[in-house]
């Protein structure tokens, strides 16, 4: 009887683990008429592409290679950030912090960390902010080395659950991994469930996601999916972007009830740097399908192309 009683109290046990585990990737209902408008919009795609949408109120996804791996890009400064409030909520980091900068932090590039002089002073949360609104390399470098290096973020994934979301970069053992991904890896759907994460309160603390979701809400480079959204309309997004790859991560806070997609390429055949550039237009091709397809009563409608950038 005894063992019974234990057998028993182990068996909720590992289906309360179980459970908990299912609740950050909830299951799929897959939505069938969104999901032949995306694969529409992928067909003719030269290069690989994946997808992962879910709607919060109803449940429905949609997944196109959702598992699959895929570079992050910048996107990786996501986890960045929560490694570095990992060090906040611990208070081996104050957010509000004066920093000094010195100029073998410089990552070569268009950034505005790295234009500092040798010495100068900018606050913890303001480097943090800059990383995440205009994707400074320097200041994402400098954060992680703060965080604990990507050793450290990466065992954050793993508590959190994310099993194939890592730093690639800078971090020992990982350097197979960032031959074949770069800076870090992702899944289109592991990215999508790390903002919602965070959207719910979920990550390091119900505080520390507000703050953070707050700082994904002040994005620089708005002219891909983020164009095709209203400005009227909250959201919260990070943006990657390497030869053979884009992607980008948003959380819209919608009318009619919020939704977070991921879209990810990689091995793609057009690496230019041009505003048509293949993945550039299918971000926003999927947002504004994604947008028309949830708010259809919106009649709000984007500039054309032509009359974005002249």
């Amino acid at each position: 009887m005894i063992f019974m009683k234990k057998f028993i109290i182990l068996l909720c046990i590992v289906s309360s683990l179980f459970g908990q585990s299912n609740s950050l990737f909830p299951k799929s209902k897959t939505d069938e008429v969104l999901f032949k408008k995306l694969r529409e919009l992928v067909k003719d795609f030269k290069g690989d592409v994946g997808i992962y949408v879910r709607h919060m109120k109803t449940g429905k996804t949609v997944e196109i290679n959702a598992d699959t791996l895929f570079p992050t890009a910048s996107m990786v400064k996501i986890p960045i950030m929560i490694g570095i409030f990992d060090k906040v909520e611990k208070r081996e980091l104050k957010y509000d912090s004066l920093l000094m900068y010195r100029d073998s932090l410089l990552y070569p590039g268009e950034d505005i960390v790295g234009t500092l002089k040798d010495s100068g002073r900018i606050a913890l949360s303001k480097n943090v902010m800059l990383m995440i609104t205009t994707s400074d390399n320097t200041a994402a470098l400098w954060n992680q080395l703060m965080a604990g290096t990507g050793t450290r973020i990466n065992e954050i994934m793993e508590q959190n659950g994310f099993k194939d979301t890592r730093v690639n970069s800078r971090t020992p053992g990982r350097e197979l991994m960032r031959s074949m991904y770069g800076w870090g890896v992702t899944t289109p759907r592991e990215m999508a469930e790390l903002m919602s994460s965070i959207r719910q309160g979920k990550i390091i603390s119900p505080w520390a996601s507000e703050r953070m979701y707050r700082n994904l809400a002040r994005i620089y480079w708005d002219g891909e999916a983020l164009s095709e959204i209203p400005p009227y309309v909250h959201a919260a997004s990070k943006q990657g972007a390497v030869d053979k790859s884009r992607s980008e991560v948003v959380f819209v806070n919608a009318p009619s009830g919020d939704y977070v997609f991921c879209v990810i390429t990689k091995n793609q055949q057009d690496e230019s740097w041009v505003n048509e550039n293949q993945g550039f237009v299918l971000l926003r091709n999927v947002s504004r399908t994604l947008w028309q397809y949830f708010e259809p009563k919106d009649r709000w409608k984007s500039f054309p192309e032509s009359m974005k950038y002249h």
